[in-house]
């Protein structure tokens, strides 16, 4: 980057007097594009532009772009202005879908040379994404292995091409599997006679089940599309596609998923849901499967089910001892109901089974409500719910009080019936655990009155209501510090000390390049006292609540993510991501 300033200096874009005050700042600031930007020598739309121009010359070399995006600068508007002024297309590579057939035309050695990708092919051309639209000798090279038809020539991301040509590594290893797979398929005489004899399809699913596991996801997405077979990975939250295959693969692979999950392998027009339990590396894990009739065929989601995660100790959990000291005095109460609420996925089933590890005691009877049981627990009557047979939710509760329990939980509150049943539980003498979908903690005491409650059995009942979400935390193997933008700084500044320090991940082969490994919470308890439960009971609005719980040492979730922050755990990012203000 220190040949990029000279350049800029040289052409009149930043004064040397500029750069000499950064030096002598106290502390001083290195001179780096981060940096003219923060203290704003210089625009991120001026950088962009100069680069621009600087390739369009060929004086810039378009690979560099990941150095300059390690510093902050979005370069997606560089590449997309280079395109423009050689009148060519730029493509995103995760808004179109590549033909699997038309790459595997091409020797991938040559494709990782050349850092080029066949997108499409039509009457006319075929669509070929290159990352340096300007080397000649490329697209030469790649015209010559298609010599029936003109190159048309796209650009992309760098960083995409790469993510792509990864993606497709993996797929030409398993060319082995897929040969195997349409050698049965001719032999077998038919899609489901080969799906259950075929070896090699099972192979398949073992190791695409096995890299997910490897790659630390919690889902599996399998899915059909108009051309190809998609395998994505739901990593930290975030969905990455992990393999491709031709479309024909699908069929086999979905038929041979629902043997495994003993489901309907001819039923294809209605949703299905199973599971099953394989053994990986010497771990056992469950997987609950769930099939969806789509356009193209269907879509088959596997959620992974790690059984030593039902252990989880709540200390271990990521609360804060703020958050957790006031959670643990809620669930050590000897009646009443205590929620944890949150959006799906954030975590809420874990943090009930974490607190009934907590209170689990060989001297009372702990009986579960869950659709479905996720993790089996020693010393706890699980009850599954089954909506066909009628066990739902509310009737399951009505016999379980019958059972004589001291504790309950129950998966989910869905509606006003099984919240009723579980406020008078909890007003007769029973602890209650259960979750509910609010966006906050105090927003979970007006849906309950919402759904019909009175105000008065609410501020009998409501002992603790937990909030929490779950943020992505920094690779610890390439975290470094960094400067946030002075308007992000501005919007936190009630929260944070003078001269804060912030961390990034800069992205490493041990975080996929994300700069993120791993998962953590982040909470607010709202502890019902005996003048909130009075404002409750005297129907108070979630102003009037949240004033006076503030007054009682109330922390937001935000604000919990931003001391996260400042430990180092996660981004300021990542907080606003998932808990914006």
């Amino acid at each position: 980057m220190v040949e990029l300033i000279e350049w800029m200096v040289k052409d009149g874009i930043v004064k040397k007097s500029d750069l000499g005050a950064l030096v002598r700042r106290r502390p001083p600031l290195k001179i780096n594009l981060a940096n003219m930007i923060e203290t704003g020598i210089i625009t991120e739309e001026q950088v962009q532009d100069y680069l621009a121009k600087k390739i369009r010359e060929g004086i810039f070399p378009v690979k560099r772009l990941s150095e300059v995006e390690q510093e902050g600068v979005d370069v997606e508007p560089i590449v997309k202005k280079v395109a423009q002024e050689l009148n060519i297309k730029y493509i995103d590579l995760d808004e179109v879908e590549i033909d699997i057939q038309l790459f595997n035309r091409v020797p991938y050695s040559q494709l990782t040379k050349y850092h080029a990708i066949p997108v499409e092919e039509n009457d006319l051309n075929i669509l070929v994404v290159f990352e340096d639209p300007l080397d000649m000798g490329a697209q030469d090279a790649i015209q010559r292995l298609f010599p029936r038809k003109p190159i048309a020539v796209a650009t992309a991301l760098p960083k995409k091409i790469s993510e792509y040509l990864q993606r497709m590594e993996i797929s030409e290893s398993l060319k082995g599997y897929i040969d195997d797979i349409r050698k049965d398929l001719r032999e077998g005489g038919g899609i489901d006679k080969a799906d259950e004899e075929s070896p090699a399809v099972l192979k398949l699913i073992e190791l695409i089940i096995k890299n997910s596991i490897f790659s630390r996801a919690s889902d599996i997405h399998i899915e059909a599309t108009e051309k190809n077979c998609i395998v994505r990975d739901r990593i930290d939250g975030m969905l990455q596609q992990s393999f491709i295959f031709d479309k024909d693969i699908f069929n086999p692979l979905s038929s041979r998923m629902k043997l495994l999950s003993n489901l309907d392998i001819a039923e294809k027009r209605k949703p299905q849901d199973g599971r099953f339990t394989m053994e990986i590396n010497q771990r056992e894990y469950d997987f609950r499967v769930s099939t969806l009739p789509t356009l193209f065929g269907e879509s088959i989601v596997l959620r992974i089910l790690d059984k030593t995660k039902a252990m989880i100790r709540l200390e271990d959990a990521g609360m804060s001892k703020f958050c957790y000291d006031r959670f643990t005095e809620g669930i050590s109460a000897p009646y009443g109901i205590v929620l944890v609420t949150g959006p799906t996925g954030s975590g809420k089933t874990t943090t009930l089974y974490g607190a009934l590890n907590a209170i689990r005691d060989v001297k009372d009877k702990i009986i579960t409500v869950e659709d479905p049981v996720e993790y089996q627990m020693a010393g706890l009557q699980q009850v599954q719910v089954n909506v066909q047979a009628g066990l739902t939710f509310a009737a399951a509760l009505r016999s379980i009080l019958r059972q004589d329990p001291d504790k309950i939980m129950i998966g989910e509150i869905r509606d006003a019936e099984t919240l009723r049943i579980a406020i008078q539980a909890a007003l007769t003498g029973h602890l209650v655990l259960s979750t509910l979908h609010t966006n906050d903690a105090i927003s979970a005491v007006t849906r309950i009155v919402d759904m019909g409650i009175e105000s008065y059995l609410v501020s009998g009942a409501l002992v603790a209501i937990q909030a929490q979400r779950l943020v992505r935390k920094i690779c610890p193997h390439c975290r470094v510090k960094t400067n946030i933008n002075a308007k992000l700084l501005d919007e936190i500044k009630p929260y944070i000390p003078e001269n804060p320090t912030f961390y990034k991940g800069e992205g490493c082969k041990e975080c996929n390049h994300s700069g993120y490994m791993g998962r953590e919470m982040i909470s607010e308890v709202l502890t019902v006292s005996d003048k909130i439960s009075r404002m409750i009971a005297a129907d108070a609005s979630k102003e009037e609540i949240t004033k006076q719980a503030m007054e009682e040492g109330f922390i937001t979730m935000f604000e919990d993510g931003i001391n996260k922050a400042l430990e180092g755990k996660t981004t300021v990012d990542e907080i606003f991501r998932v808990a914006r203000l």
